[in-house]
């Protein structure tokens, strides 16, 4: 199995590429996986900004229906979508002039991937940041 993303990767996304993340897919429903790592990433000082197409407010920050329409910038794309949906997401977060994307667990679509490293951001794909940052220490 391929790695997309190694622990240094994982390390200077969680710790020194910025704490304003895109969580792709939030919404205001408690069962599903994004709701719990938006929290967990609230927890550990990130802000987190509600990406979908209801653009719903979600743990007290206002959604917005896409990337285009955050009006601030963004560090990190964290993507909670189907992996044949996620590439499109990447390059949205190329263009907005992100700093880093992050394929959540399960969602792995190697030529986003590579097109956005050849961009020039830090990613990593199928891991989850909520895992990964109590283990920073």
């Amino acid at each position: 199995m391929t790695s997309y993303g190694d622990d240094a990767a994982v390390r200077e996304i969680l710790t020194r590429t910025g704490d304003t993340w895109a969580v792709v897919g939030l919404s205001t429903n408690t069962a599903r996986a994004a709701y719990g790592v938006a929290r967990v990433l609230q927890e550990y000082g990130k802000r987190i900004v509600p990406v979908h197409p209801k653009a719903e407010t979600v743990l007290g920050e206002r959604g917005y229906a896409s990337l285009a329409e955050i009006p601030f910038p963004v560090d990190v794309v964290d993507v909670f979508v189907r992996s044949d949906l996620a590439g499109e997401v990447a390059d949205e977060a190329v263009a907005i002039g992100a700093k880093a994307v992050w394929f959540q667990l399960g969602v792995v679509d190697e030529a986003a991937y590579g097109r956005t490293r050849e961009a020039g951001l830090a990613m990593v794909m199928d891991r989850c940041p909520a895992i990964e940052i109590p283990l920073l220490g």
